[in-house]
């Protein structure tokens, strides 16, 4: 989504986060433990609401289609429709291509507002008429050469079942249709992550299996005045996006944590990601240690710096209670000086989140869920399915408008409610995502044996009933969730158990026996508890209002 801040000039270089972001990471098939690639992208937006988007072929051709322009439904215009479209579900197809975004922002002046075809509706577009990764690259390319490109800079992640590439594009100007580009394609056995940053910089002039780029693309560099020195020296993101404090900090500080998380000597970087040396730039892509499982992959959405030096759970600002999110604006000023709120990759204003998970000669699926990453699950969507649950489908409410049946409703609900006592409820939380998430990369495999040699008709139909029944499936169970912590942790009182929550909301086992009572059959708890503060609350507390709450002996 957009990356919408001004950078405040500060003596100490303090600057104003993006409002709004995205987080992509890619995984390629020989960095993966199950030879598939995969791409995550949370669409983290105060506006968007969380629904599955679906698009099935028309039946009798239209030559013309309509473009809206994503983030705010503003009419942009009708381009040719094409001859042939494929079947799309989130941000797959049923090829299983992947394309997702981040957005940089980048030259202000760049940008084309006749253009007719915005950054998100150019994703989905893509996604309708793509075969393979680079298909898609030629496609876009070829939509915004024809129709002009109207949003600001972007990052896409591009993937098929063999490739991963990521692609740095940002519009010529007003009045000027087409967009410069460079699109890398990421080294089997490497990962990449980009998260509102443009991070591609030099690039290789000659290597057009790995390596493809708009032919003006240094040229309009030059003629702006953005570059001066030899081809081979030019930068893209510094060219069109340069670096400034809050680009590394609220965006590269997110790609250096997941690097950090599989991969050696990016403490070495850590200067670069609080925003302190932009001149000690990380890599656009790392090795891993350790091939990296779907499940690490869905947890490293989840990440808010913990076990770093930015650990957001850490300081006075994550309240009594652990809580790893700061409500914006991002940064603040006191007695005339601004500070800062971190941006982690997991945060409170996400519409969706997914995984894309390409897998060769298997049926791509989109591991997709809604709300925040961190206390939220992924359930499994097979890219070739026909419809899409009713708890996701597009309609079934909105951000002004609640539906009981919604998931982007019911998931917010849970995490809300979580926000109040985060380091308890989390918990609880986390153990049902695993359980989920667990269970259903079993199932999937289970499922894979099954839909072997079916014809195309039968498998979409398998993979369909089974990508909704299980969606269906999780939305039961966090509706159980809901009620299980209102339970268990309502004003501020914990309620013991008699079992874990899994036995309440996996199992369903909703009778009152399974919290404890106080042993006289009136059904009243019994043994409830009462954990308090974190320390570092209280003693802040205390620092505070000593004078008037200092108990008196």
């Amino acid at each position: 989504m957009k990356k919408l801040f001004t950078t405040l000039m500060l003596a100490l270089a303090v600057a104003v986060m993006p409002a709004l972001a995205c987080t992509n990471f890619i995984i390629t098939r020989g960095a993966s433990t199950d030879g598939s690639v995969m791409v995550t992208y949370a669409a983290d937006s105060h506006q968007l609401y969380g629904a599955l988007y679906k698009h099935n072929p028309a039946k009798k051709f239209q030559p013309l289609m309509s473009v809206y322009e994503w983030d705010t439904g503003k009419y942009l215009g009708d381009i040719a429709q094409a001859q042939t479209t494929y079947s799309t579900v989130g941000n797959m197809n049923e090829h299983s291509v992947i394309i997702t975004e981040t957005t940089f922002g980048g030259r202000g002046e760049l940008r084309n507002p006749e253009g007719l075809i915005d950054y998100g509706s150019l994703i989905y577009i893509t996604l309708q008429r793509a075969k393979t990764a680079r298909e898609a690259i030629d496609i876009i390319v070829e939509l915004t050469s024809t129709y002009g490109y109207y949003s600001s800079g972007e990052s896409f992640s591009i993937a098929d079942q063999n490739e991963a590439w990521i692609m740095e594009l940002i519009g010529k100007g007003p009045g000027k249709k087409g967009i410069v580009w460079v699109a890398r394609r990421i080294p089997d056995g490497y990962i990449c992550a980009h998260a509102n940053q443009a991070r591609i910089t030099t690039f290789p002039l000659n290597d057009p299996e790995n390596c493809l780029y708009a032919e003006d693309v240094i040229s309009l560099a030059r003629e702006k005045g953005y570059f001066s020195g030899k081809d081979e020296e030019f930068s893209f993101a510094d060219a069109y996006a340069p670096l400034d404090f809050s680009a590394l900090r609220g965006c590269e500080a997110r790609v250096w944590s997941f690097f950090r998380t599989f991969a050696t000597d990016m403490d070495r970087y850590y200067d670069y990601a609080m925003g302190y040396n932009p001149s000690n730039r990380m890599p656009l892509w790392v090795k891993p240690v350790e091939k990296i499982s779907p499940k690490q992959v869905f947890d490293a959405m989840r990440d808010h710096y913990e076990g770093t030096q930015m650990d957001m759970t850490k300081d006075i600002g994550a309240g009594g209670h652990g809580l790893p999110y700061r409500w914006r604006p991002m940064n603040f000023e006191v007695d005339g000086k601004t500070y800062l709120n971190e941006r982690a990759t997991a945060t409170q204003q996400t519409g969706f989140w997914l995984c894309g998970q390409a897998r060769k000669d298997k049926v791509g699926i989109l591991w997709f869920g809604m709300d925040d990453a961190a206390t939220s699950c992924l359930t499994p969507i097979y890219c070739n399915t026909t419809s899409v649950p009713e708890c996701m489908v597009e309609g079934n409410g909105s951000m002004l408008d609640y539906s009981d049946s919604s998931a982007f409703w019911l998931f917010n609900r849970v995490t809300n409610f979580a926000y109040l006592r985060y380091d308890l409820m989390s918990k609880d939380i986390r153990t049902v995502v695993d359980y989920w998430e667990n269970k259903m990369l079993e199932d999937v495999d289970r499922i894979d044996s099954q839909i072997a040699g079916l014809s195309t008709k039968a498998l979409k139909k398998q993979t369909t009933a089974y990508s909704n029944s299980s969606a269906q499936q999780l939305f039961d169970a966090w509706s159980r969730l809901d009620k299980y912590l209102l339970l268990k942790y309502i004003d501020g009182n914990v309620k013991s158990e008699n079992a874990d929550v899994l036995s309440y909301v996996v199992e369903g086992k909703t009778s009152s026996s399974h919290f404890v009572d106080n042993g006289n059959g009136k059904k009243i708890p019994g043994r409830i508890q009462q954990p308090g503060y974190s320390e570092a609350w209280k003693r802040a507390v205390a620092a505070d209002s000593r004078s008037r709450i200092l108990e008196v002996r």
